[in-house]
């Protein structure tokens, strides 16, 4: 499960070949004891949960750079290793 960036104690991870369960591009997101799994195109949370000023730490960091996240993506679906992105600053 590779790292993509980290920020404010948050991690965001893609896992390889992982379009089984949730059938939409989406982040799996690591804060503390939370875990949750968050769509890339609308920011929406498919499961899980985060506190709400870092669930939206993660929107705001999405909407910066979806392109690159949905870059990501379609390299891990195929198992290819992404790519890091730049942390919200």
């Amino acid at each position: 499960m590779p790292i993509i960036s980290m920020f404010y104690g948050v991690v965001v991870y893609m896992y390889f070949y992982d379009v089984q369960k949730h059938y939409k591009p989406h982040v799996h997101v690591e804060y503390a004891e939370f875990t949750a799994v968050i769509a890339i195109e609308d920011g929406d949370l498919l499961e899980g949960d985060l506190p709400r000023n870092k669930m939206k730490l993660v929107q705001a960091w999405l909407e910066i750079h979806r392109e690159a996240v949905m870059a990501d993506w379609n390299l891990t679906v195929r198992g290819l290793p992404p790519q890091k992105i730049r942390p919200l600053e």
